[in-house]
């Protein structure tokens, strides 16, 4: 009881001892600041007691920044990012020169004294004091890899990292009560790794690893002692010191810590001597960061996959927590991308848009029923220089693509079809179609009506496509008039729907417009958006979300759980299997004849749209769905008449005739090799249609009345298209009456005719 006073402070003794620890601890925060001894040791005592007991006993120690390295689906590197460019080693991977050099230049006395080394206090206030300014310093190893806690804390926040580093009594304070916890919880070995591991060497490296890579090209493991010397001699001022800027300065720097490993013993004078006639030896490996130095072109692929990173919950529930999860890297990412298919992507697009073309190209390809995307690529690489974006043409704008989009033109319409056909249409609903009408109206959509106040009109792509078309043609040949009549005879709202369910979104965002235009392709979409909806024809009406990322290991080295594909049935099998029939007969006789794969069924859709600033093919296979988009990437685009394209004049740019062959060429090659199935196909035949008798054409009035003849009579015909109005003496009669017993019997009707395809 002796020790302490009836009113529970301090006894005098406890008091004294706090007194002159205190006393040291203010001279070494003098010695550590580097200022005048004079007069200081009292002034910074003052209050220092309060101070010292008010900072928390535990250092929380941030990980480590580190770089990520992002991987093909096959293992294969596509690039390393980093905030930070750190690779973390054990103190047994670093070379023993290195250990030694470090604690020689930096801390001489390291493995002496405690957090503070009094002795070093001493010499440096005494120093100091007789210097009257900045001589000398006195932080040891251990208070200095304290800091830089700090200054890793704060990242890349200046106002942080500035108070981080500001020469201040209460910095050093806090920087002594950790620096003597950080002795007693972890030893000096592993003080000297992590030390090693977070000090900064310059040249965007930091931890001796990447410094070893980035000046010698070599690990740290395999310094040699020159090599070692010249490293160590860079933390005091990475910059001053640079052997790259500064090779004089540096080899100084570096003779400088041979000579002080020779004093600590550490080596001998004659190989400190042999060691300074040495050349400095570089080797240097200049800092390759980013989705910018990505391999085969995949570079906006790298960036989505950082995109889904920052935007994802599940790489952390706030935008901060993401950003700073991407920030520390040390990731293993392993993505979908197929190497074999972004290398056809990439050979395609070179060999049909060039680089300096007034418009560009973006290709994007998605495996049906797994959502995985394989490949993706632009003839505008990713960079900052002439004819380079950062812009990710393929991407909605919410993942680093452009504001709007691109409108699909006609490549919407199966979209239509599909919607119609779940709502009871027919495959072989017939249309008037006319060249030029206007739109129908009223229309009804998700919100109530529309109607046609301003008389827009629509027409189609040539005077000679005049109906009435089935939806076999309509399809096949893109006839607009068509599926405006369609659109506005089931509504809006259904078609709108059917693009939500099939995971159509805009590409800014903001709902579907309901308007009956939509049908045409008005609304601006991503190439990534429409390759994945036709995936979901392939996939036989079951819609899959895109995915980029197979795994994830953290620097832990454990799996970090990943976004998975989410699968849902956005219309039947049945309904899909008939839009698959529709496009296979573009791409065998309509409008992508250009496109069609010969070694495998294959099936997709042309588009363009008004003035031709965009101009597009979606396809795809049972085991592969492509979009592929051509035209102006900024937001007027480029009207592509009279234009030459990847050498190749035009005078029209159609979505047969440019982005057709870079769809071809790109799943050609994606596809090599892998099986061939086959579609579900599904007979579209409207059963009241019949081929003119005897090349007849309408109008041709000398068919003869039916006669029942084994087997019942057949007469004539009904108009078989209700919606389309026929002049009265072109439709026929149609009642013929069965015999007996269905053996015979009179067709009693007027001999009718019948429309040809």
């Amino acid at each position: 009881m002796g020790n302490t006073r009836s009113s529970g402070g301090l006894s005098t003794a406890q008091q004294a001892a706090k007194f002159l620890g205190v006393s040291a601890l203010a001279g070494a925060v003098m010695a550590g600041l580097a200022l005048p001894a004079v007069g200081a040791l009292g002034l910074a005592a003052k209050g220092t007691v309060e101070e010292f007991d008010g900072i928390p006993a535990n250092l929380k120690t941030p990980p480590l920044s580190q770089r990520t390295t992002i991987l093909d689906a096959e293992g294969g590197e596509i690039a390393k990012v980093y905030s930070r460019d750190r690779t973390i080693v054990k103190l047994n991977d670093i070379s023993p020169y290195m250990r030694q050099a470090i604690v020689a230049i930096e801390d001489a006395r390291f493995y002496e004294h405690g957090a503070v080394d009094l002795k070093g206090v001493l010499r440096a206030v005494n120093t100091n004091a007789q210097d009257g300014g900045v001589s000398q310093g006195a932080s040891t190893l251990t208070q200095q890899y304290v800091k830089n806690v700090f200054v890793e804390e704060a990242g890349d926040d200046k106002e942080k990292v500035a108070q981080a580093t500001r020469q201040s009594i209460g910095r050093k304070i806090k920087e002594l009560k950790y620096a003597i916890k950080v002795e007693k919880e972890l030893g000096k070995k592993r003080i000297l790794e992590n030390y090693l591991n977070i000090t900064f060497f310059g040249q965007q490296a930091y931890g001796i690893e990447a410094a070893a890579q980035r000046y010698f090209s070599k690990s740290a493991k395999d310094l040699k002692l020159e090599q070692a010397a010249l490293l160590a001699g860079l933390v005091q001022s990475p910059s001053r010191y640079d052997p790259v800027s500064a090779p004089k300065s540096a080899k100084e720097r570096r003779d400088t810590v041979l000579r002080r490993m020779a004093q600590v013993k550490d080596i001998t004078p004659a190989q400190a001597a042999a060691a300074q006639k040495k050349p400095l030896g570089l080797k240097v490996s200049m800092p390759r960061s980013g989705c910018i130095t990505a391999v085969q072109g995949a570079g906006f692929f790298c960036d989505y996959v950082r995109e889904t990173l920052l935007n994802d919950p599940a790489f952390g529930k706030t935008a901060e927590a993401r950003a700073k999860r991407w920030t520390q890297g040390g990731l293993t990412i392993r993505t979908t991308l197929d190497p074999k298919a972004q290398k056809s992507v990439q050979k395609s697009i070179k060999a049909h848009v060039y680089q300096s073309d007034p418009v560009a190209t973006a290709v994007t390809l998605v495996e049906p029923g797994t959502g995985k995307v394989l490949g993706m690529g632009q003839s505008r690489p990713y960079g900052f220089g002439e004819n380079e974006t950062q812009i990710n043409l393929s991407a909605d704008k919410s993942m680093g693509g452009s504001n709007y989009g691109f409108q699909v033109g006609s490549t919407f319409k199966p979209i239509t079809a599909a919607a119609a056909i779940e709502q009871g249409k027919k495959p072989y609903q017939r249309y008037s179609s006319p060249y030029k009408m206007a739109y129908p109206s009223p229309v009804t959509t998700c919100k109530g009506t529309w109607t046609n106040d301003e008389g827009a009109t629509v027409e189609n792509e040539n005077e000679k496509e005049v109906g009435p078309y089935g939806m076999r043609d309509a399809t096949a040949k893109s006839v607009n008039t068509y599926f405006v009549q369609l659109i506005s005879d089931i509504g809006v709202c259904p078609v709108t729907r059917m693009a939500d369910k099939m995971g159509v979104k805009r590409a800014d965002g903001k709902e579907h417009n309901q308007v009956p235009s939509l049908t045409l392709g008005s609304e601006g979409f991503s190439p990534l958006t429409m390759a994945n909806a036709y995936a979901t024809f392939a996939n036989r009406g079951v819609y899959c979300s895109p995915v980029f990322i197979e795994s994830i290991t953290g620097p832990d080295r454990k799996e970090l759980k990943v976004p998975q594909s989410k699968c849902s049935r956005a219309m039947s099998a049945k309904t899909a299997d008939t839009i698959n029939t529709l496009l296979r007969g573009v791409v065998e006789d309509g409008t992508g004849k250009q496109a069609g794969l010969q070694s495998r069924a294959s099936a997709g859709k042309t588009g363009t749209t008004d003035e031709r600033r965009a101009a597009w093919f979606v396809g795809y296979t049972p085991n592969l769905a492509g979009a592929v988009w051509v035209g102006g990437p900024g937001a007027k685009g480029v009207k592509m008449e009279n234009i030459t394209i990847g050498g190749v004049p035009h005078d029209k740019v159609y979505g047969a005739d440019t982005p057709g062959p870079i769809w071809k060429d790109a799943m050609s090659g994606a596809l090599e090799g892998k099986p061939a199935p086959n579609f579900v196909k599904v007979p579209i035949k409207d059963p009241n249609e019949r081929k003119p008798h005897d090349g007849k054409k309408p109008g041709d009035r000398d068919h003869k009345p039916g006669r029942g003849n084994d087997g019942g009579g057949s007469g004539g015909e009904d108009n078989p298209w209700p919606d389309i109005s026929l002049p009265p003496d072109l439709i026929g009669g149609g009642n013929g009456n069965g015999g007996n017993g269905g053996n015979g019997g009179n067709g009693n009707a007027d001999g009718g005719w019948h429309w040809p395809r």
